[in-house]
């Protein structure tokens, strides 16, 4: 069965009208397909479309009041956090001033809700945000890991800023302007790291015992997020570094395709800290034909089933998923569904364990929040938030694995293939 890129091309006419749900830091966009075996993602509790860039200006008081009517009606929890909404309403209504005090504002009542992944954006946080979606980073063009704390340097691409710059694959990452980065998570030094077009970034490197700095300017980087290739002749293997970008199932169907003759299947979904909800349904689905790929508890407890539709897209050789700590959001979706629906063994060690979905609103003064507005069950019922999804077989990648070049969750999964795939056993 060869996949078809019309059935499932993104009409980003559509983008200007959007839903969102977030499973990281991201959003689920309310496009159609043709054909297929994904048909529109349903909504979550009648949640009406907003465009992306609201360019209504209002005053600062009008923008905290906006806010704070958001958060009462849509924060997943009833009861805000066991809070008496109005009291925030009392506090600043009158006192707000500028656009900083709405900004303080604003923020002190999302820090009240103890939630992280709850936040207001500025006009540039909101465009950088946007940008990401439509897989327009900018930055310098490299990819990150963290290994035992330390945040290397694990891809640099051709003719990108930081490749012209000197720096290689296997620097270790030291400071970001002057920010010490040693055991930060990837997502602030990723943060950090992008920005402003055209913006100088120093970054503190070590290449082996020496210490040095290189001064990058930032430039637009696309975004590609899916990398595939053959193991061998009998072993595909396809590598998702996110789930952000709109054209990511474009990508993932392109590289199924010249998958589409392997005996097994590795899906490396290794420091994937998510993206698009329906990014994550999608390729779920391109797996099964029938199940549930995933539940979600909406606010007052209403529960929406997201249930695979039979297309006649599918693999349907054996797959082995790869993960990490940081697989979150979309990862674990997508993994817990292939795995509780036996359609692949997971390898590698727990997730990071995120099972809150956000929805993007845009807000007055091209502004805008992520609030949390559901979370999420595995397609048994399990709750992952917090806990993380264990491994099938749990293989760990340490320091001297990287330093050496050797990939033990590749290796075993191949061989897991190699086993039970190819021999037929």
């Amino acid at each position: 069965m060869k996949f078809q890129l019309k059935d499932f091309f993104l009409n980003k006419n559509k983008l200007k009208k959007f839903i969102v749900i977030f499973t990281s830091v991201l959003v689920l966009f309310s496009v159609t397909y043709n054909n297929c075996r994904i048909k529109q993602i349903k909504r979550i509790n009648n949640i009406s479309e907003v465009n992306i860039i609201n360019e209504e200006n209002v005053s600062p008081r009008e923008l905290f009041l906006d806010s704070w009517q958001i958060i009462k009606t849509n924060y997943y929890k009833n009861n805000l956090n066991k809070q008496n909404w109005n009291r925030w309403k009392k506090r600043y209504v009158n006192r707000i001033k500028t656009e900083e005090d709405a900004y303080v504002a604003i923020n002190s009542m999302l820090a009240s809700l103890d939630d992280s992944y709850s936040k207001f954006m500025s006009k540039e946080e909101f465009m950088a945000q946007n940008s990401a979606i439509n897989s327009k980073l900018y930055g310098i063009g490299i990819n990150i890991a963290s290994i035992s704390g330390k945040i290397y340097i694990v891809n640099v691409l051709e003719e990108a800023p930081a490749y012209i710059a000197g720096i290689r694959a296997g620097d270790i990452i030291l400071k970001v302007n002057g920010e010490d980065v040693n055991g930060q998570t990837i997502y602030h030094v990723a943060q950090l790291i992008r920005g402003e077009a055209n913006q100088n970034l120093e970054l503190e490197l070590l290449r082996g015992r020496e210490k040095f700095v290189k001064v990058v300017k930032r430039e637009e980087i696309k975004v590609k997020t899916i990398d595939a290739k053959k193991l061998t002749e009998d072993i595909g293997y396809i590598r998702v570094s996110s789930f952000i970008g709109v054209d990511t199932p474009k990508e993932f169907i392109i590289a199924l395709n010249r998958m589409k003759d392997s005996k097994g299947l590795i899906l490396d979904l290794r420091g994937n800290s998510g993206g698009l909800f329906q990014n994550a349904i999608m390729i779920s689905n391109l797996f099964m034909k029938k199940g549930v790929i995933v539940n979600v508890i909406a606010r007052q407890g209403k529960k929406n089933v997201y249930a695979a539709q039979d297309g006649g897209c599918i693999y349907d050789n054996p797959v082995v998923v790869l993960i990490d700590g940081n697989s979150a959001s979309a990862s674990e979706i997508l993994s817990s569904a292939l795995r509780d629906n036996s359609r692949a063994v997971l390898v590698g060690t727990k997730t990071y364990g995120k099972g809150l979905v956000q929805k993007i609103f845009s807000l007055p003064n091209q502004s805008g929040m992520n609030l949390t507005i559901a979370r999420y069950l595995t397609p048994k019922g399990v709750d992952i938030n917090k806990k993380g999804i264990e491994p099938d077989f749990t293989v760990n990648f340490s320091h001297s694995d990287f330093i050496n070049n050797v990939d033990p969750q590749l290796i075993y999964a191949q061989r897991y293939l190699e086993k039970h795939a190819i021999s037929g056993l």
